[in-house]
């Protein structure tokens, strides 16, 4: 069941109506209702992986309250290394242990030498990425006193599961989400109007622009070595502008189901191709993911290597943004897009320019040449990441990028769909116009309403059209495999 899907509609539907017309005079029985629906809507995917995810969160629950009870540092480390050893350990064990022996056993192949150990047949629970770092994010505030253990356990089921942000986030700290949950909601009709404009234009980018590049990029990177150069790199500006409008048209989606719900979920994107180097791309990419990783990664090692000046500080970034790519799973091609990106941020470290902030006035109708240029060239270096990030292998990707530099760059493309020039060029105009809003159909200023609504149906007409009839066709969100 993902967001842009028939059974998803009549699910929440049905949801919302109870939610606010049945249940809205009782926070109890709110919450209950919102743990009820989550792990429906997560049982669709593989009721099998439901008991995994429950008593992960009893684990959690209980875990909670022992450390905050615990009267011995001893012990409250104790509980403290328990709790990140479940949940780290399960990450390790449903998306690594096979990695892990199969790289090991091509090590050792190299050497001529056969290992009698085989890979296991290990199902991948969805989200599980997500839902171990929000009780990760639990059990860590409660230890460094930021947070109160809570005694309402379907409040904390609930945060742990909330159907919004379960599969693909954004990743919710519990000091965001757990006192939302703990009081009454409000429902109010700007802000849940606002939300589903927000939702109808995640569904665009998702649709319209994602899913269309899809067709390309799928087959360039399947199929890279019978491609001109042009089209190699073509194909790798479709695909940044595809992850892009994919991830970012699910969180849009998530957030504004959220909204409609009563809650303000965690930002998760911030317009960042407007970003000038890439310092301020991660401040405006993924937020949830990055602001997780400053808070509970590299705040501590920042710390412990503050002796070692821009050196420590190098180090703590690389081991940070490594992390990051190999948190989106086994394959060495997440590992190198991680270092990359950690190596990226070596001059701005060394020139001393990694906080300056350098956000572009929303006065302006347009960049000047250096803030152009600047946009570019951060353009560039991720685009260069995500081959590596698309590729199945990393051979795969420098092939890719090989490809790229042939003497086949000068000549036509010839990869089809050149509709998407121009969609993407309209797309790129009107986000920039947008980019102090917080998304993109914050149109207020349009003073005719007619003409908002015009906008409104016209989206919705899009989407109704470029919407495959086969729903076997329909693709699910990239980060849904994270």
């Amino acid at each position: 069941m993902i967001f842009n899907s028939l059974p998803f509609f009549i699910f929440f539907t049905i949801f919302f109506i109870l939610y606010w017309f049945v249940f809205n005079k009782n926070l109890k029985l709110q919450n209950c209702l919102l743990l009820i629906g989550s792990y429906i809507f997560y049982s669709w995917w593989d009721w099998r992986l439901l008991p995994l995810l429950i008593g992960y969160t009893s684990i959690n629950y209980l875990l909670g309250y022992y450390i905050d009870k615990a009267t011995k540092p001893q012990t409250k480390r104790f509980f403290v290394f328990l709790g990140c050893f479940t949940g780290i350990g399960l990450l390790f064990y449903f998306k690594y242990v096979n990695f892990f022996i199969t790289s090991l056993a091509s090590a050792f192949a190299k050497f001529n030498i056969s290992l009698n150990i085989h890979t296991m047949n290990i199902i991948l629970p969805l989200g599980i990425s997500f839902y171990t770092f929000r009780t990760l994010s639990y059990i860590i505030d409660i230890k460094n006193k930021k947070l109160k253990p809570t005694s309402n356990w379907v409040a904390f089921f609930s945060f742990v599961a909330f159907f919004p942000c379960l599969l693909s986030g954004p990743i919710d700290k519990a000091k965001t989400l757990m006192p939302q949950l703990e009081r009454n909601r409000e429902f109010k009709y700007d802000e849940a109007a606002d939300a589903l404009r927000q939702i109808l234009w995640g569904l665009f980018k998702k649709i319209v622009i994602a899913d269309s590049l899809a067709e390309v990029t799928d087959n360039i990177f399947s199929n890279y070595q019978h491609f001109r150069g042009s089209g190699l790199l073509l194909g790798a500006f479709y695909y940044s502008i595809q992850m892009y409008t994919d991830f970012s048209g699910y969180s849009d989606m998530a957030i504004g189901v959220g909204r409609l719900l009563g809650f303000d979920v965690t930002r998760n994107f911030n317009y960042p191709f407007f970003a000038q180097n890439v310092a301020e791309f991660w401040r405006r990419w993924h937020m949830s993911l990055t602001s997780w990783l400053t808070d509970y990664v590299f705040t501590p090692l920042s710390i412990a290597f503050r002796n070692y000046g821009k050196f420590g500080l190098i180090m703590a970034i690389i081991i940070n943004l490594t992390l990051i790519g190999i948190w989106h799973g086994a394959n060495w091609t997440f590992a190198v897009f991680g270092l990359l990106h950690g190596c990226y941020f070596i001059p701005l470290i060394l020139k001393g320019t990694i906080n300056k902030k350098k956000k572009i006035d929303p006065n302006k109708s347009m960049p000047t040449l250096i803030e152009f240029l600047n946009m570019l060239k951060t353009f560039t270096l991720v685009t260069f990441a995500l081959v590596i990030f698309r590729s199945d292998s990393v051979s795969n990707a420098f092939g890719f990028i090989k490809g790229i530099f042939s003497k086949s760059l000068l000549m036509p493309p010839g990869i089809g769909k050149p509709i998407c020039i121009p969609l993407i060029i309209v797309f790129l105009i009107i986000e920039w116009i947008q980019r102090d809003k917080r998304h993109v159909l914050q149109i207020q200023n349009i003073k005719y309403t007619g003409m908002r609504w015009g906008i409104y149906i016209l989206l919705l007409i899009t989407i109704i059209i470029v919407y495959p009839p086969d729903v076997q066709k329909n693709k699910a969100f990239i980060y849904v495999k994270f």
